[in-house]
């Protein structure tokens, strides 16, 4: 199991708030952490990963606690460095080395003394072999998230963290790239951690997923319970994003976002009053007649 047990005093866009985190998970699960930007998804990536220390709880992997500290007490009783912590972080922008090739960038995450081997099998899996000698200046934006995966897993992590890492790609690009991670997920046998706005991404890829609002987890469990739990039945569901309100004559005119195409309703009064741009919706119909529901807690970033 993977146990979360910690608090954390944040300053964010609303003010002060508290990270409550409070869960035990499976390990070599793919675990998504949901909800809007400040919710504290970032910190809780950077909270297993060492690089920010909680106010208080523990931090457990496996048999090994990587942190522990009271509360009151004036400093940790464990607290593993981040290097000690056996972890792989690809971040948002990626932070790949400019003056290095490809190859080199994955040797100098490697440890000491390891099998060089182990480059070649991720330059491999990754599909980078003819990319090795390039540097990333030259790669396309898919070709340096690969680079940065590659290079979380030569040191051969229990633990991958992932923040928003398809964020900057085209849809065509990013769902490539969650197919690819899926593989490498299942081959290495991870346990990892994404962080994501995107519902599509969520559903296709996680195992489990941690709704976050205002630092604590509303709502835990596999994607359909999170989300579509109370959700109506028809004979098809499609979930999208709300591009665009707009009244006509009785009824209302929701412009829906599902995928690529943009599919227009009409709704009544009731069904768009806690309605606005960006919320998550499910789109279902009984008989031919759409029902428009709003998916709770979530709403899409700009």
């Amino acid at each position: 199991m993977i146990v979360l047990d910690f608090e954390k005093r944040l300053l964010s866009a609303q003010g002060e708030m508290t990270l409550k985190v409070d869960c035990a998970l499976k390990e070599k699960d793919l675990i998504t952490l949901f909800g809007k930007s400040g919710a504290g998804k970032t910190t809780i990536l950077r909270i297993l990963a060492g690089l920010i220390e909680p106010d208080f709880g523990r931090v457990q992997v496996g048999d090994t606690i990587w942190f522990e500290r009271i509360k009151g007490a004036k400093k940790p009783s464990i607290n593993l460095p981040p290097q000690k912590r056996s972890i792989g972080f690809v971040f948002q922008d990626y932070a790949l080395f400019p003056n290095m090739s490809v190859e080199e960038n994955l040797f100098f995450a490697l440890p000491k003394g390891a099998d060089k081997k182990k480059i070649v099998e991720l330059l491999e899996i990754t599909e980078l072999q003819a990319l090795a000698k390039q540097k990333p200046s030259m790669l396309s934006g898919g070709q340096q998230q690969r680079v940065a995966l590659a290079r979380a897993l030569v040191r051969s992590p229990e633990v991958l963290l992932l923040d928003e890492p398809f964020s900057a790609l085209d849809s065509v690009m990013a769902h490539k790239l969650q197919e690819e991670l899926l593989k490498i997920h299942h081959h290495f046998g991870l346990s990892t951690f994404l962080v994501s706005h995107n519902f599509g991404e969520v559903f296709f890829l996680s195992n489990f997923v941690l709704c976050i609002e205002k630092g604590s987890i509303q709502k835990q469990g596999n994607p359909s319970f999170v989300f579509l739990e109370d959700m109506p039945s028809g004979k098809f569901r499609h979930s999208g994003v709300v591009l665009e309100i707009k009244k006509s004559g009785l009824v209302y005119l929701v412009s829906v976002l599902i995928g690529n195409e943009i599919t227009q309703v009409t709704a009544q009064k009731e069904e768009v009053q806690d309605l606005k741009n960006g919320d998550f919706v499910m789109l279902a119909a009984k008989a031919w007649n759409p029902v428009l529901t709003k998916i709770n807690n979530v709403q899409i970033q700009s």
